[in-house]
């Protein structure tokens, strides 16, 4: 897979979508959170704003979402924002 081309504003859109809330916004960075509603684990996600991630970026923005499939989760921002 090519490197793929997201913007912040397509990842926020697509967590805020799958029950990930807007708890602040920093400058150019929105903080996310998710709390999961069985084990009560908390994600806190940190999104810069910018028009294109880079791939680096993208990954820990997966990692800090749960993500198992680096790839998979560029796909599926792709189909949800």
């Amino acid at each position: 897979m090519s490197r793929p081309d997201l913007s912040g504003q397509e990842v926020l859109n697509a967590l805020v979508k799958h029950n990930f809330q807007l708890v602040r916004q920093k400058g150019s960075h929105a903080i996310l959170k998710y709390h999961h509603p069985e084990t009560n684990e908390v994600r806190t996600v940190t999104i810069p704003l910018h028009d294109s991630l880079k791939t680096g970026t993208l990954k820990s923005i997966a990692d800090q979402a749960g993500a198992q499939d680096f790839y998979k989760f560029c796909i599926w921002i792709k189909n949800n924002s």
